[in-house]
């Protein structure tokens, strides 16, 4: 194993040099890029192979239009560049949707316009949208796994507690969900990632290559979604806390890397986004700040909680911890928090010695001790944060990796930090604090790591301890992978058995549902049962979004959309407890109160249709 230390520096609680992680050998990269490129390329294959029953959301409807805007102009840059940077023609095809920055809209117009148009890769023009969505959320897992060894170190249950780390952030409910669609959630989230780890990178090796992929990257996390405004809240605590306390004695000490890193996000970035964004190459001042207000004053739209329904402030500041408890799996946020408690323990108890005034004494300070046959490699980068999951009388050693797990909890503490505001919108469930969720994953990599080094001392055998890594990756990735595949197509309605599953959350007036995409687990029956050329009520599914479900074949062309129940035939109710108006509607218009058909997610109603003529 071979390493590198950063200048001096010391960490709060610690007082060792602060060491870079690990580096592998040219062996170990061939298989960790591999392992990366394989859980990319193999989520998105089982994202493509489970698309097909996913109605689209409203607000992919909307992304469709826009991106098929952008795409009419980059055709028109390639014929007539001139032509299509006069800047009427820049507005006119890129006003669509300027509530939102352009580079992910792009690249779902790049992917309709070659992918689907031109190579014919796609048969629907849902998915070729919806494709690069795809490609990042893989991306995140590969990420996330490259991540985790970089911190677990060598060995196989280093790479086992990587893997584990990558496959839990992939079967999460929500994220599985979220993955499928047009829209900009996932891929917040793997820019996220990305950008603070090419951060990461830049503070433990100090090289300005590194430094300017961050300021690459952070323009594009720029100009993938708002949520990208949080990110300098948790990176600027890291950098005061990377170095020496006294900042006037040693200001650059353990901080060189971290700094190069920080001006080129705050210089390449904004250059970054503003290229990559046609909309606001003028008026650049007035748009930049219609789209900040636009999302600081955002309309408040109706969400249930606990049996009310929200729809102005004050929200509930608990609504982001439970909806996580409650939708994230129970064993994935345990081994985060084993994991935090493993990464924080000792500090946390060093500094409180240290104020109670007492001693150090190193030889009563416990050690890690490596069973026979063991490669010491296997676990010396993280060795001595194992140690202080015991209790100890004196101050815990400090470990290298403090700041690293410190920049993880940053990213998950600042992504939850505006539901403690009671004005903050909850309208959009949990994919508002989803880049927090690869963090979370991490920590549970780091909690696996220990509890299967526990297990795994007591065998010296190879195959004896291979084994016992492998029943506990099984016994960990077992109920997230399971409870995942069984939540789709419902994955806004899916909850974890915590609260009860589905039953439960509905038991306790947690929402079901939301975005009006159900509408594709109706279409079976509404394209054998709905009469020719019959007029149907689509209650919550965009217009844009059902015209995609007619061009992809899976709905009927004969359908006929009205916006008023008592003008239908068939009425589609997706349900909400303010949109119970609507079913009262639709009772007074068919004369009945019996759906003809009822969707369901584990027994819980979902989506449910209503026909004319059906028996009261």
């Amino acid at each position: 194993m071979t390493g590198s230390r950063l200048s001096a520096g010391s960490f709060p609680g610690g007082g060792a040099l602060l060491q870079a992680p690990f580096e592998p050998s040219a062996k170990d990269r061939l298989v960790d890029w591999s392992i990366a490129l394989l859980l990319l390329t193999g989520y998105v294959w089982l994202l493509l192979v489970t698309t097909d029953n996913l109605g689209y959301a409203r607000d992919e409807g909307f992304y469709f239009q826009a991106s098929k805007s952008y795409a009419h102009w980059f055709q028109l840059l390639l014929k007539d560049g001139s032509a299509a940077m006069a800047p009427e023609v820049v507005d006119r095809y890129w006003r669509a949707n300027n509530e939102h920055p352009a580079l992910i809209k792009s690249l779902f117009a790049l992917s309709y316009q070659y992918l689907y148009l031109k190579f014919q890769l796609f048969a629907e023009e849902g998915t070729a949208f919806r494709f690069p969505g795809m490609v990042l959320s893989g991306g995140a897992l590969s990420v996330t796994y490259l991540w985790a060894r970089r911190v677990l170190g060598v060995g196989l249950l280093g790479r086992l507690s990587a893997l584990a780390a990558a496959v839990m952030l992939g079967a999460m409910p929500r994220v599985f969900y979220h993955a499928h669609l047009s829209c900009f959630d996932m891929p917040v989230l793997t820019m996220w990632l990305v950008t603070t780890y090419a951060y990461w990178r830049a503070a433990m090796n100090g090289r300005w290559s590194a430094a300017l992929l961050s300021g690459v990257l952070y323009g594009l996390l720029l100009n993938t979604k708002h949520n990208s405004w949080l990110l300098p809240f948790a990176l600027l605590p890291h950098l005061f806390l990377l170095g020496s306390m006294r900042l006037w004695v040693r200001p650059l000490t353990g901080r060189a890397g971290a700094l190069k890193a920080l001006f080129c996000m705050g210089t390449l970035g904004p250059l970054v986004f503003y290229a990559g964004w046609p909309w606001i190459w003028r008026d650049t001042i007035k748009r930049l700040t219609s789209y900040a207000q636009f999302h600081l004053k955002h309309d408040y739209y109706n969400m249930e909680f606990l049996g009310h329904t929200y729809w102005e402030p004050p929200m509930p500041r608990g609504y982001a911890p439970v909806m996580t408890l409650a939708t994230v799996p129970t064993i994935t946020w345990v081994l985060a928090l084993l994991g935090v408690v493993v990464a924080f323990r000792g500090p946390l108890l060093g500094v409180l010695a240290r104020l109670r005034g007492a001693s150090a004494s190193s030889d009563s300070a416990e050690t890690l001790t490596e069973p026979p046959g063991q490669d010491s490699s296997a676990t010396a980068p993280i060795a001595s944060t194992v140690a202080i999951i015991r209790p100890s009388a004196t101050p815990a050693r400090p470990t290298s990796h403090l700041p690293t797990f410190t920049l993880w909890a940053l990213c998950v503490l600042i992504s939850y930090a505006p539901w403690l505001r009671d004005s903050t919108p909850i309208f959009g469930g949990t994919k508002h604090w989803i880049q927090a969720y690869p963090f979370l994953c991490l920590f549970g990599g780091l909690g696996l790591f220990v509890t299967t080094r526990h297990l795994t001392q007591r065998f010296t055998a190879g195959p004896a301890r291979a084994a016992v890594m492998a029943a506990a990756l099984a016994c960990v990735l077992t109920a997230p992978v399971l409870t995942t595949w069984r939540s789709h197509p419902w994955g806004l309605s899916a909850y974890v058995p915590l609260v009860g599953g589905a039953p439960g959350a509905a038991t306790l007036g947690l929402n079901r549902t939301f975005w009006g995409y159900t509408t594709g687990s109706a279409a079976e029956y509404i394209n054998r049962e709905a009469p020719p050329g019959a007029r149907i009520f689509i209650h919550d599914t965009a217009h844009p979004s059902w015209q995609m479900m007619v061009k992809d074949g899976r709905l009927r062309r004969d359908l006929r959309v009205v916006w008023r129940p008592s003008d239908s035939d068939i009425a589609i109710y997706h349900h909400e407890p303010h949109m119970l108006r609507v079913e009262y509607q639709l009772w007074v218009a068919y004369q009945t109160t019996r759906p003809a058909w009822v969707g369901t997610h584990h027994g819980v109603p979902v989506v449910w249709v209503y026909q004319r003529g059906q028996v009261r």
